[in-house]
This record gives C-alpha cells, sequence and structure tokens, in this order.
C-alpha cells in the first residue's frame, strides 16, 4: 500500500539543507575532537574548550554564509577577494578565542601568550576553509542543478512546441476541397448529402481539436478517425474511392500519436485516386510483428515514384512531417520506409513499439 507522500530532494528547500549540514558537520567535529582528546589520555575538562570551539565555528560560519551569499552573486574577483578575506579574519577570531580559553582553562593566572594564538590559527584556519570551499562547491552543485533543469524545461517545451506543431499542420485543401462539396451540394439541392458531409466534418473537426495533441490514441481510435475522414472524402470521389482495411485485432489496442495516418491516406488520394478516372484501391494494414506494430498505407494508382519523391512533402504535412512526428514520439525507436509498389501505386511503411493503455510508454 502507498505511504501517500514521497521524499523530496534534499535540496528541495535549500535553507532547511543549509541548518541540517551546518548542524550535523559541526556535531561531527565537536565529536572527533572528542575522540582524539580521550584517545591521547585528555581529562573530561578538555571538552569545555572543544564545546566553546564548536560553538565558535558554528557562529562565525554562519556570518560567513550570510557574507558569501552575498559575494557569491557578485563579480569573480570581488568573490574571491571578500571570501579570502572573510576566511582570514574569521579564522583570527577562532583562534584569539580558541588560545584565550586555552589558556584560561589549563594555565590559569598565567598571562596570555601570542604562541597560543600561532599555535592555533593554522588549524583553524584550514577548518574554516575547508567549511568555506564545502559551502562554494555545495552551491556551485546546486547552480548547475537548476541550469539543468532549466535546460530540461526549455527542452520539453521546444519539444511539445514543435510537435504541437506538427499534429496542427492538417492539410488546409482537405477542408476546402469539402466546403467547396457542399456548397456545391447545396447549389444542386441535395440537403441530405449536405447534411451529411457537413455532420462528418463537424465530427472530424471536433476530434481533430479536441483530442490533445501532445496525447496518444489507441490504433482503434485512430482507425475510426481514418474511417470518419474517407466517408467525407468518399461522398467527393464515390466509388472512384475504394478504402480496404486489414487490421489485426490484437494491435487495436496498440498506442500511437494521434492523427498520424490521416495525412498518409490524403496523400494516397491526392496522388492516386484523384488523377485515374477509376481511381484507385487504398489499403490500411496493421499486424503484430514480434513485439512491434507493423503499419502500411499503400495505394494502387499510377506509377508516380518520380513525381511524389519531389512534391509529396510541399502536401501539407507530409512524409518529413510524419518523419518529425514518430521521431518526438519514439526517438530512434520506431522505422520509417516510402518507396513505390511494383505494378504501380506508392506504400508507406511505419513500424513502432507495441505499447497498450495497461503498458504506457515511459517519457525518454
Amino acid at each position: 500500500m502507498a505511504l501517500g507522500f514521497a521524499a523530496k530532494p534534499f535540496f528541495d528547500d535549500k535553507n532547511r539543507a543549509f541548518w541540517n549540514l551546518q548542524t550535523a558537520g559541526w556535531a561531527g567535529y565537536f565529536l572527533l575532537r572528542t575522540l582524539s582528546g580521550f584517545a591521547n589520555g585528555l581529562t573530561l575538562a578538555f571538552l569545555v574548550p572543544v564545546a566553546v570551539s564548536t560553538a565558535t565555528g558554528y557562529s562565525l560560519t554562519l556570518v560567513l554564509g550570510a557574507l558569501y551569499r552575498e559575494l557569491i552573486r557578485r563579480k569573480p574577483v570581488t568573490t574571491w577577494l571578500g571570501s579570502i578575506g572573510g576566511m582570514l579574519i574569521a579564522a583570527g577570531i577562532y583562534s584569539m578565542i580558541d588560545a584565550w580559553i586555552f589558556n584560561t582553562i589549563q594555565r590559569p593566572g598565567e598571562g596570555f601568550q601570542i604562541s597560543l594564538f600561532l599555535g592555533t590559527i593554522f588549524l583553524d584556519f584550514v577548518v574554516i576553509g575547508a567549511w568555506s570551499a564545502l559551502y562554494y562547491a555545495i552551491n556551485f552543485f546546486l547552480v548547475v542543478e537548476d541550469q539543468a533543469d532549466q535546460l530540461r524545461v526549455l527542452e520539453s517545451q521546444a519539444s511539445s512546441a514543435q510537435l504541437a506543431m506538427l499534429r496542427y499542420q492538417l492539410n488546409p485543401h482537405f477542408l476546402f476541397n469539402t466546403l467547396n462539396s457542399i456548397s456545391t451540394l447545396v447549389l444542386l439541392k441535395q440537403t441530405e448529402r449536405a447534411n451529411a458531409m457537413l455532420s462528418r466534418l463537424s465530427s472530424f473537426l471536433r476530434y481533430t481539436l479536441v483530442n490533445e495533441p501532445l496525447g496518444q490514441v489507441t490504433l482503434e481510435q485512430e482507425i475510426e478517425t481514418l474511417k470518419l475522414y474517407l466517408e467525407i472524402e468518399k461522398m467527393r470521389f464515390e466509388d472512384r474511392l475504394r478504402p480496404i482495411f486489414e487490421i489485426d485485432p490484437i494491435v487495436l489496442k496498440a498506442r500511437m500519436p494521434s492523427l498520424l495516418l490521416q495525412p498518409l491516406v490524403e496523400n494516397a488520394i491526392k496522388y492516386a485516386v484523384t488523377p485515374l478516372e477509376e481511381g484507385a484501391d487504398i489499403i490500411v494494414s496493421a499486424r503484430l510483428v514480434v513485439d512491434r506494430v507493423r503499419i502500411t498505407v499503400a495505394d494502387t494508382g499510377p506509377d508516380l515514384n518520380e513525381k511524389r519523391s519531389g512534391p509529396i512533402q510541399s502536401t501539407g504535412v507530409g512524409l518529413a512531417n510524419i518523419r518529425d512526428r514518430l521521431a518526438q514520439a519514439y526517438g530512434q525507436d520506431h522505422e520509417f520506409d516510402a518507396k513505390a509498389r511494383a505494378g504501380g501505386g506508392f506504400e508507406v511503411r511505419i513500424e513502432i513499439p507495441y505499447q497498450t493503455e495497461e503498458q504506457p510508454r515511459e517519457a525518454a
């Protein structure tokens, strides 16, 4: 059973992370010096100067932290000079307090000697320097992480924007031709056919606008939408347009980008059905090949291999658009092949991973 909460990253709250590290670090310093003192045969009285030294270091580094937060946003020269100056002053104060406490406890009644100060300043400067280096290292790491997060967000936004743009580049010729056909039917007073075409066009456009451009649909939904589109076109071409569907039921629940096949069928209508008086067959097939879905859109049009290879990318979405959408959705984990068929016609074959609603594709 889920616990109902997820562990947050350690640096999700930077202020809390600083206090945790500050407290844990100086607690470790106190423990290390205490164990070292006991190992060297010192008495419990040694804990007093160690405790004072730890408290002094804790307090001084808080002041340094405030200083560094200001310096880290300045020019590099200012940051370096300010940080070194702050470390020297903090180490000097630290050593003075350490020497005074040691002199007071270990040598009561004796005068303060500068040698005590000189004996502690090196160790205290090393401690302050190590703390400062760790402070800047952690902040540099956080800056790099923030920049990486921002870059990932920007890349994701750019990818989403590009995919949305590709998804919305439906061929306007289809819409214009359909509206012209409806207008013609109205002029001929064939109101029933005009209403039927308008209703189907409305349903198709509603699907394209309501469906998320970045989302995926099942192959079954894609085929149903494709049939709706073909019903509209069939009212224009009648018996000249002969769609054939060969869909293996096992792949009906496979996920794929929405409206991926419509531009391919539209292209087949333009280059296979339109130029031939007798029209052409458009065959849409889909089957499972091991763990991949192979989708083929083919037609029985004329042998226009050379003619198609040129203007095909200028027809609305085009083959380049389909390639881009597949790359956006699957990266390198897909296949795309377009070629002329033996004996005439054209064929586009797509292979994508077999992913169902129960097994959604993980984000790259």
